[in-house]
């Protein structure tokens, strides 16, 4: 039973599998009339399992020598025109020790009766014996001992020796081309085993060309068997086990969840990509409870992952489980890390409840809330503006308004909260009914461009570096335009205000690219 464990657990180990066979020969009851068919059922299933494994010669020559022992000729020859096909390192020394199988023994007791007969056949027919085909056209049962002179005898066994052989030499042709169009990569492969070191980024490619060329060229067979050895020596690489499950997808479903299990619960078990596809697969399949169940469970083993949160709200969305879609983003949000954790599930929260909840004051809610938190979080400002712009812009200019003032009056670092003031002004400009706000906001805008200025110079006289320039992040360098969606999708060079009014900006808002320029 522990053999059969390690057998099932690794199919492909040559070594584990002759142990095992040599096990059997030495405790079964050699008496015993099944033992050769129980050995035999034993062998089948090992070749089965590794017989196309390029190292896997060991394997057949001890089948090959076993049946012999018993005297067993035609199963001998049986097993070499198997191993005759396949690409294995020992390819030639098997073609030689089958020639010596032929050469050595009588071609009728190890050649089926079937292809002795038409072998005779054949040869009568050339070398013109008429009375040998007649009998053999009469089901006569064959034999040599219808020819009495010997010297024809001798040339009889002889000449189907030679056709024995030269029918598997286009066999063993072909397959010396196959075995030279892998070698190099075999070459490649200098540790078959695991190990817990990490490869060399040589032998990773090498891995990822065979395996390529092998689906391309080999039969499925011999892909599996490739993708199982790589997954020895590369078994803490998540990127075989997921190219191993896209390549059974259209070859067999259960085959793409055993995969996935064997990664997910044995050697990847703190990988999230691979869980994530799991999961998919299994939301695929309409197994919805089986998904669900995959994402809890690893991300109560590895918690923290936003990916892995996410995925399952996701999730719960799709199949309309709104309420439990919320209660998961509320979770995450009161459970986050730090501030800015929070602050980034309350902006999921806010979009779900708008976009499919279609909740706009819940949403508004919750981004308050945030921001109340994380007064100097740029994103959720961001994201509030979003909302606001999202509905009819004259009816809902005052709250508008209320968040562009909220963001400038913040904690926010000054050159971002510059580049509110300038948007609040764009606003107005573009869609605001009271020329009395646009023209406050310029002088507010005006004021916030002195204070940067004056922080600026304080920097070049060697004053230490202002906090705000010490706070900026990515997120809030708003120059790069990434002001939400719709309409707030604009550049910070967007409009060229100097070409109208002598507003004096820091930043050019090139209104002129809308305009053709004016005659000269």
């Amino acid at each position: 039973m522990v053999y059969r464990r390690g057998l099932q657990a690794i199919p492909l180990s040559v070594d584990l599998w002759i142990h095992y066979i040599n096990f059997l020969k030495e405790s079964l009851d050699s008496s015993d009339p099944d033992t050769d068919s129980k050995i035999r059922a034993v062998y089948e299933h090992a070749v089965l399992a590794a017989g196309t494994d390029f190292r896997s010669d060991r394997l057949w020559e001890s089948y090959i020598n076993w049946e012999t022992e018993l005297a067993n000729l035609r199963e001998v020859t049986n097993i070499y025109d198997r191993i005759l096909g396949i690409p294995t390192q020992l390819y030639s020394h098997h073609f030689q020790r089958f020639r010596e199988h032929v050469q050595n023994n009588l071609p009728k007791q190890f050649l089926s009766v079937e292809e002795f007969i038409k072998l005779r056949r054949e040869l009568a027919s050339v070398n013109g014996h008429g009375e040998i085909g007649a009998k053999l056209e009469n089901d006569i049962p064959p034999g040599i001992e219808d020819i009495a002179d010997p010297a024809k005898l001798v040339t009889e066994i002889e000449n189907m020796r030679h056709r024995v052989l030269e029918m598997r030499q286009e066999v063993f042709n072909h397959n010396e081309h196959e075995v030279s169009k892998r070698w190099t990569f075999e070459e490649g492969i200098k540790r078959p085993y695991f190990h817990v070191k990490p490869l060399e980024k040589s032998q990773l490619n090498n891995w990822k060309e065979y395996l390529d060329f092998e689906i391309e060229n080999g039969t499925p067979e011999r892909v599996v068997v490739l993708f199982e050895r790589c997954l020895v020596a590369c078994a803490l690489y998540e990127e075989f086990w997921i190219k191993y499950a896209k390549y059974l997808e259209n070859h067999s479903i259960e085959g793409v969840r055993h995969i996935f299990m064997k990664a997910c619960t044995i050697h990847l078990t703190r990988k999230p990509m691979v869980h994530l596809l799991w999961a998919a697969f299994e939301e695929q399949q309409g197994n919805i409870n089986e998904a669900r169940q995959i994402l809890k469970t690893f991300e109560e083993s590895v918690p923290g992952l936003a990916m892995v949160r996410l995925r399952r709200v996701s999730l719960e969305r799709r199949h309309g489980n709104l309420e439990e879609a919320e209660i998961l983003l509320r979770d995450a949000i009161n459970n986050g890390r730090t501030i800015a954790e929070s602050s980034f599930y309350a902006v999921k929260l806010a979009r779900l409840l708008f976009k499919v909840h279609k909740n706009i004051q819940k949403a508004r809610n919750v981004l308050l809330d945030a921001i109340e938190k994380d007064k100097h979080n740029p994103k959720l400002f961001l994201n509030l503006l979003e909302l606001e712009f999202s509905g009819d812009l004259r009816q809902n200019e005052d709250n508008i308004l209320k968040c562009f003032d909220s963001a400038i009056n913040s904690f926010l670092p000054t050159e971002t909260r510059v580049i509110f003031s300038q948007r609040k002004v764009e606003f107005l400009e573009d869609f605001g009914g009271d020329v009395n706000k646009l023209m406050a906001a310029y002088d507010e805008h005006q004021r916030l461009l002195k204070e940067q200025d004056s922080l600026k110079r304080k920097a070049e006289n060697g004053s230490d570096e202002p906090e705000e320039k010490k706070q900026r992040i990515d997120d809030a360098n708003l120059t790069s335009g990434q002001m939400m969606g719709g309409d707030m999708q604009v550049n910070q060079s967007a409009y060229n205000y100097n070409a109208w009014y002598q507003y004096n900006y820091q930043n050019p808002w090139n209104y002129g690219q809308y305009y053709p320029p004016p005659p000269t």
